[in-house]
């Protein structure tokens, strides 16, 4: 099947509270869920005080826990190594790994002064993990829903989001800006969520046009220069904010960029280049949600595309592949805009699409993608989801 289908959220909740009942002998759950997320435009300058355009999408992670009278909670994750996390200790990155991002969460509670009980929890997921997708980011609100009603206790949803970035930055190790879980927290149904990275708030922006879609494509590669490559285009943009001696890159224009092209050098003004121009397209592409004005978006799109590509050297051959075989579909058959989206060497493209040429879309995606790199795509489609929210 070339267009995966999104499973229910409902059957989610039943397989996390099967899976409690089976491991831990629990019955009447409570449970929680978190969506992954997708940009659909705005790459590479949350760290740049830009703006960023994500929605959360219709696959989750779902936890299903209840309280179990120890001073511990114990977790069971499918392909997971059981953990157990004492509650008598301060809570430190320890064995096994993927129970860490649970660790801070829990950390984050308890320095806001929450006694957190014991309970047994399973989790269940329909989030990629490797697309670009932010499963992790997903986890880390699902938790925090959880701890949500394990506590009776309500966080402000920024609150929450900061509480899991700040999970993921202190026991994952992964310096990640606030789009990830801004966007699984603050979600909402027929919403994107567009978020200025310079003063952290989140507004919402309508995407309730029945006819459109989005289509995600996981390339299922990913090339190593990804870890190395971050820091260096980090350091670029850095530099290249120097360069035209302004403390936000908010204030830069296009002619300043220009002026300092010599002093930048070649790659820095280019990356600079990028920075200026993509946070010029999210907040247009805004714009055009807002006023249904979808003729535009398709263009916004591919410049950004093309953008990541050239300037900011973050795409490659798959991505780059998977892109053009979307714009050759073309209008006519369904398409308005496609680009590569996440952090780049690999991961997913985007691609914005009439619903009713969803399947046929997809279809043609993934069978010339398969032909030209023998590489089985993921694909499947969404609209804005609801974020984290217990069930």
């Amino acid at each position: 099947m070339t267009l995966q289908p999104n499973e229910p959220l409902s059957n989610l909740r039943d397989e996390a509270a099967a899976k409690l009942k089976l491991h831990f002998d629990h019955d009447q759950p409570l449970s929680a869920a978190a969506p992954g997320r997708v940009n659909l435009i705005g790459e590479h300058i949350d760290y740049c005080d830009g703006f960023v355009l994500p929605l959360a999408i219709e696959r989750y992670i779902v936890v299903a826990a209840a309280l179990n009278g120890r001073n511990e909670v114990r977790l069971r994750s499918e392909n997971q190594p059981e953990a157990v996390i004492s509650l008598e200790e301060k809570m430190t990155l320890s064995e096994p790994k993927w129970a860490n991002y649970i660790r801070g969460v829990i950390h984050g509670f308890q320095e806001r002064g929450h006694t957190i009980p014991g309970f047994d929890a399973c989790f269940v997921s329909n989030v990629p993990t490797g697309g670009g997708l932010s499963s992790s980011a997903a986890l880390e609100c699902a938790v925090a829903t959880l701890l949500e009603a394990l506590l009776d206790t309500t966080l402000p949803t920024k609150e929450k989001a900061l509480l899991a970035q700040k999970a993921e930055h202190d026991f994952a190790g992964v310096p990640c800006g606030i789009m990830d879980q801004f966007a699984s927290a603050f979600g909402q149904k027929d919403h994107l969520v567009l978020i200025d990275c310079q003063n952290g708030e989140p507004e919402m922006v309508p995407f309730n046009n029945p006819e459109l879609e989005i289509i995600i494509a996981n390339t299922c590669v990913s090339h190593d220069l990804s870890d190395g490559g971050y820091a260096a285009r980090r350091k670029d943009t850095e530099d290249g904010l120097a360069a035209v001696n302004k403390q936000s890159w908010r204030d830069v224009t296009m002619a300043e960029v220009e002026a300092a092209k010599e002093a930048m050098g070649d790659r820095v003004f280019r990356r600079s280049r990028h920075v200026v121009s993509e946070i010029e397209r999210t907040a247009v592409a805004a714009e055009c949600f807002k006023t249904s004005d979808y003729a535009n978006i398709g263009q916004l799109m591919k410049a950004s595309h093309d953008s990541l590509r050239d300037d900011f050297e973050v795409s490659c051959p798959e991505l780059d592949l998977m892109v053009s075989i979307a714009e050759e579909i073309g209008l006519e058959g369904g398409v308005l805009g496609s680009r590569m989206t996440g952090g780049g060497f690999g991961g997913s493209t985007v691609t914005l699409c009439r619903k009713d040429k969803a399947r046929d879309i997809a279809t043609i995606m993934h069978e010339k993608y398969q032909e030209k790199t023998s590489i089985t795509p993921e694909i499947f489609s969404t609209r804005p989801a609801q974020g984290a929210h217990q069930l």
